[in-house]
Order: C-alpha cells, then sequence, then structure tokens
C-alpha cells in the first residue's frame, strides 16, 4: 500500500503566526470558452517547524495530518531564499 502525498509549489507572502507561513500556488489552465491560458492562485497556510521561512522564499510543501483548521500542508524544502 503505497501513500501518494500531494506536493505544492509556492512563493511565501506572509508569515502567519508562529510555525505558519502563507504561499501562494500558480497554476496555468486553459480558459473552456476562449482557448487562452489563464493564471489561477490559491493560498495555503504551511506548517514552518523551525521558522526558517521569510517573505518571497520559494519552496516545496507536502501533505500532511491537519495541524489546525486551514493548516494541511508542512515544509518540505526550501527552493530558494527571498530578498
Amino acid at each position: 500500500m503505497t501513500n501518494h502525498k500531494r506536493e505544492i509549489q509556492g512563493t511565501v507572502v506572509q508569515i502567519a503566526g508562529d510555525k505558519s507561513a502563507t504561499i501562494v500556488v500558480e497554476r496555468k489552465v486553459l480558459h473552456p470558452k476562449y482557448h487562452k491560458i489563464v493564471k489561477k492562485f490559491k493560498k495555503y497556510i504551511i506548517h514552518d517547524e523551525n521558522n526558517e521561512l521569510g517573505v518571497n522564499d520559494s519552496v516545496v510543501a507536502v501533505e500532511c495530518r491537519p495541524y489546525s483548521k486551514r493548516k494541511k500542508f508542512k515544509l518540505k524544502t526550501v527552493i530558494s531564499k527571498g530578498e
């Protein structure tokens, strides 16, 4: 039995309290009527155990057990540090 955990990649937009950060994930989809590529954005709150994130960091988060009502992802890796 294999567990496939969802991974999301995004940019930190806000430090949301102790051990938490808000990231925004951008995806590109085809518009059903106009057949153009449209950007869609969604915000996720992720768990940052060591408080190592800063604004504008690029990160990868992985799905995990719920830490709270809206926090269901935890930090996996930091791709690049922001300014």
